[in-house]
């Protein structure tokens, strides 16, 4: 999915969410109420995507026999990891029911046992037939069909995103961010075997545990088992809709983890995954003193005979899982990495079996329910000895990217960039180098999309020529009034700065076109190795500055272009012009600004890339791991050990020089600040309107 598309999805996620959200607040449902029905309905949307996707690709290639074609079965799509639909349960054909049917008789149940009582029907039979009704449709935009890629796959995980946000539903603690999962997944790489999430709530980590394996060509039903723990009985509903909707499925128990383990998976599991509750205090000792899952020993007991903290509960539960050669990667509270007491304790011996392999260091605000620093643990059984007595320290808390004014996360990009620090850890110079290579080239075709491109409707448009055409609309629109004006008017010396910028804008057009042209041909006979590499984003860096100052220049010819306007609309009113076109001008002047947006952000791209590339050969000039300040360090135990056993990177790494942001947009910051002002009013009204509501309720 390109750029473009994702913007374009991330906008209609939005607006699905707004619709649906709005239809609660008008009924007289609660969060906790809406949530499954609602989840059910984008569950039943997402499969019925991937269900068409699959039909249009196996379709052609069935089997016939005497010119009739063999029916479609529930194996076809088994094997390309979507479910089976049949034409009553078709989401389509839910929309184009009257809201006076009962919907919720529609299954697909017959044909997966798996989802036998799992579906939210009964709680469709409690919501209105009109408001059913109208959420169907709210799920089925026109717009959806024509876009490529799994896209309400991503629309499943924004509604499990911003329900967390709500705390519809357990606290939020059902859902772990995308990209920490993802980044979970990638460190792992689980190829074959079992993958254990004793805390699944919605099976994110399998889901993503299962990319991996497709990423690899692989089908993940045929190497993957998977198996999963929650308390929650709603939220294995939610998991195990999530999984069906990938093709998958797992034996995931109702249990609570502290005290049981139906899978009996203690020393047997290839993988664990988790994102456990944190900070836990009401553990029951004695209920978990002997238990074969702490094999070093309780953390610490208080004075109730309660764990006084449940963090190494949960790590000593995903060690003593793992096989000979398992591994493990989990979220954890920031506090555990440098506890005390009896915690300190159980680090150190955990610590001493030389099976810690990594600690990355997350910052604040990548979860939606809470805003808490915390950090992803990777343990190795089977670690080469090179790295017997070593961790991998990352402090990852000065790469993020800002979502929302509440929301982290990592893009794409500087996930990659991420792996790419543990790959030289692990040894694999050819996958870093590869991926230096392939984001210098993604430079140079974003660099091309400014040129020619594709929109999400597969349509071609030309960013910058096009605005450079909007430009000369709006120019003619506007010059029979400026013919009517004297020279000395108001209008002249804006116009003059306008003529003036113009050519050379054309000119460093034209010439960051030739210079895209002449990188594409010398791109041709790039080498693969690190050398080559560097000299290639050394020859990248002027073409990476033209897109920025090309960035510039498109906004101060559009703002000479409103000053223009508006100073001819002042001597319009005085002279009451009838060569004042003004809807024309009008519409003129917004095609003009939506020309330059595109443009803009598509010149972004050009750099943006090419600084991903920069940040990794910068900081690993060899190709080679070396400790980067503020950045990683490979740490020995001698040195932990003298560290208090600590595993917190930051400890290690020191800090990270500052850098000084080239790109910071001065105007752009200050719309970000207008938004957020914006959006702490409408919270503000919010909650008044919630406390005096409240007093009301009270007779206050």
């Amino acid at each position: 999915m390109t750029l473009a598309q994702l913007e374009h999805i991330e906008a209609i996620e939005k607006r699905l969410w707004t619709a649906a959200d709005t239809l609660r607040a008008n009924s007289n449902y609660a969060s906790n109420e809406y949530f499954l029905p609602v989840m059910g309905l984008v569950f039943l949307r997402h499969a019925y995507s991937r269900y068409l996707t699959v039909k249009e690709k196996i379709e052609p290639k069935m089997p016939s026999r005497g010119g009739k074609t063999r029916e479609l079965t529930k194996e076809d799509f088994s094997q390309q990891s979507a479910i089976y639909l049949r034409p009553k349960a078709q989401f389509d054909h839910l929309v184009s029911l009257p809201d006076s049917t009962d919907r919720a008789r529609a299954t697909i149940e017959a044909d997966y046992d798996n989802l036998s009582g799992i579906l939210p029907k009964g709680e469709y039979q409690e919501l209105d037939n009109p408001v059913l009704g109208q959420l169907l449709r709210t799920l089925n935009p026109d717009e959806l069909k024509q876009v490529s890629g799994d896209v309400f796959g991503r629309i499943y995980e924004y509604f499990l995103t911003q329900f967390a946000d709500q705390k519809a539903h357990d606290g939020g603690e059902f859902f772990t961010p995308i990209s920490i999962v993802s980044l979970i997944a990638h460190v792992l790489e689980p190829e074959r075997g079992t993958v254990l999430d004793p805390a699944c709530g919605s099976g994110g980590m399998f889901v993503q545990s299962a990319h991996i394996v497709e990423e690899h060509g692989q089908r993940p039903t045929e190497r993957l088992t998977f198996r999963g723990l929650e308390k929650n009985a709603t939220t294995i509903r939610l998991a195990k809709m999530n999984l069906a909707v990938h093709g998958l499925e797992g034996d995931i128990q109702k249990a609570i983890t502290y005290y049981e383990d139906p899978h009996e998976l203690v020393g047997k599991a290839d993988y664990v995954m988790a994102n456990p509750p944190f900070n836990v205090d009401e553990i029951d000792s004695d209920k978990v003193k002997t238990d074969p899952r702490l094999p070093f020993g309780l953390p610490g007991v208080n004075k109730k005979d309660k764990v006084s903290n449940g963090n190494y509960v949960w790590i000593s539960y995903f060690y003593s899982y793992l096989s000979d050669k398992g591994r493990a990667g989990f979220v954890m509270s920031s506090q555990a990495s440098s506890a005390g007491g009896g915690e300190a304790k159980v680090r150190q011996k955990l610590v001493e079996t030389g099976d810690v392999d990594i600690m990355i260091a997350i910052r604040s605000n990548f979860f939606y329910t809470r805003t808490v620093p915390c950090e992803l643990w990777f343990l190795n059984r089977d670690k080469p000895k090179a790295h017997q007595d070593k961790v991998l320290m990352l402090d990852a808390r000065n790469v993020y990217r800002k979502v929302t004014r509440k929301i982290y996360d990592f893009s794409p990009e500087q996930e990659q960039n991420l792996l790419a620090i543990v790959w030289l850890y692990r040894g694999h110079r050819d996958q870093y180098l590869d991926l230096v290579s392939r984001t210098c080239r993604r430079s140079l075709d974003e660099g091309e999309r400014c040129f020619t491109a594709k929109n999400e409707k597969g349509e071609t448009t030309q960013p910058l020529p096009d605005f450079s055409a909007a430009l000369e609309a709006l120019t003619a629109t506007l010059e029979p009034f400026l013919n009517t004006l004297p020279e000395s008017a108001a209008h002249a010396e804006v116009q003059k700065e306008m003529v003036e910028a113009l050519p050379v804008f054309h000119a460093d057009l034209q010439a960051f076109r030739e210079a895209l042209a002449k990188q594409g041909a010398a791109w041709k006979r790039q080498k693969a190795t690190n050398g080559a590499l560097k000299q290639a984003l050394d020859r990248l860096s002027p073409l990476a500055e033209s897109s920025r100052d090309l960035i510039k220049q498109t906004d101060l010819i559009y703002k000479l272009a409103t000053r223009l306007i508006d100073t001819c609309e002042k001597e319009c009113k005085a002279k009451e012009s009838v060569a004042w076109m003004g809807r024309d001008i009008a519409r003129a002047r917004k095609a003009a600004d939506e020309a330059r947006g595109l443009a803009v952000e598509q010149l972004k791209h050009v750099r943006y890339f090419w600084k991903q590339a920069h940040w990794l050969t910068e900081r690993f000039p060899e190709a080679k791991l070396r400790n980067v300040e503020g950045l990683v360090k490979l740490v020995d135990l001698k040195e932990i050990e003298a560290n208090d056993w600590s595993l917190t990177p930051g400890r290690y790494v020191g800090v990270a020089p500052t850098e000084v942001d080239e790109d910071f947009d001065f105007e752009e910051t200050l719309r970000e600040i207008h938004v957020e002002l914006e959006d702490l009013n409408a919270e503000s009204v919010q909650l008044a309107a919630t406390i005096k509501k409240n007093f009301e309720e009270l007779g206050v």
